[in-house]
């Protein structure tokens, strides 16, 4: 949804506009989001294929196999990034929410609760933790449907929770929190206080949710000129929590400028 090159297209065959973005954060940080064109692109009921990379289901995990080079700008020489995630759910939700009136945009949180293995050979890293996946689909484009959105989600001793508000295209606001019991069963429960957090080195305006109105931003992982992904330290529902939060910028990412940097951050290859 962010390629240029897609945006360029007029967006008419997406499948022509694939990629497989990987963010390694610490010491030996990569960051992988090569496009490639329709003929490296293959998919069925289980499995899709984006050049050399893959995702699939297997064995009740989703497994991501990565082979993979860091080609930005300035990085230099394209060292490889290379190795294999596999998610597996805690809880599946079976529940998909549109985001406008129209639902031209739709959000499915798949798994609220997950466990995942992270195994790298290149570079020789890896982990287990806990982990979320979910899925954005939409009718038009992003830019089209919403100017900002500031998102976070947190586990908590039994379940999860989600924030998610923003302004949407024409200027109207949303604002919902979901949570997620240990079966993946979404409730809506009631806002938590605005807590503000610092901009961004970029710029962007950063928001979150807290019980008592305050969170602190313990990282920011990504800072872009129009995306930001922090970790907080925050407070759900009673709980102290670690969440994930992300704002964005939609008329930022719309700007000349944005979409002239764009293509020495994301390349674009056939194959």
């Amino acid at each position: 949804m962010f390629s240029p090159y897609y945006k360029k297209s007029g967006r008419g065959d997406p499948l022509d506009h694939a990629c497989l973005n990987v963010a390694l954060y610490g010491p030996q940080h990569r960051w992988v989001m090569t496009e490639r064109g329709r003929p490296a692109v293959s998919r069925d009921a289980s499995n899709l294929v984006i050049g050399p990379s893959s995702v699939r289901w297997e064995d009740g995990a989703l497994t991501i196999d990565i082979h993979e080079g860091d080609t930005r700008l300035f990085v230099p020489w394209q060292r490889p990034v290379i190795g294999r995630v596999r998610v597996f759910p805690e809880a599946l939700n079976r529940v998909a929410f549109a985001l406008d009136a129209g639902e031209n945009h739709i959000w499915h949180c798949l798994a609220p609760r997950a466990r995942i293995e992270v195994e790298m050979t290149s570079p020789g890293i890896s982990w287990g933790g806990k982990a979320y996946l979910d899925h954005n689909r939409g009718a038009e484009p992003l830019e089209t449907g919403f100017n900002t959105w500031h998102w976070s989600r947190a586990h908590l001793k039994s379940g999860a929770l989600v924030c998610y508000e923003g302004e949407r295209g024409d200027g109207s606001l949303f604002a919902s929190a979901l949570r997620f019991d240990r079966s993946g069963v979404p409730e809506p429960v009631e806002l938590p206080p605005i807590a503000g957090l610092p901009d961004s080195k970029w710029g962007i305006g950063r928001r979150t949710r807290s019980d008592i109105g305050v969170a602190e931003v313990r990282r920011t992982w990504e800072d872009t000129p129009f995306y930001a992904r922090s970790e907080l330290a925050s407070r759900f529902l009673g709980e102290d929590v670690v969440a994930v939060q992300e704002s964005l910028d939609m008329r930022r990412f719309s700007s000349r400028l944005v979409q002239f940097m764009l293509p020495y951050r994301m390349p674009r290859r056939k194959r």
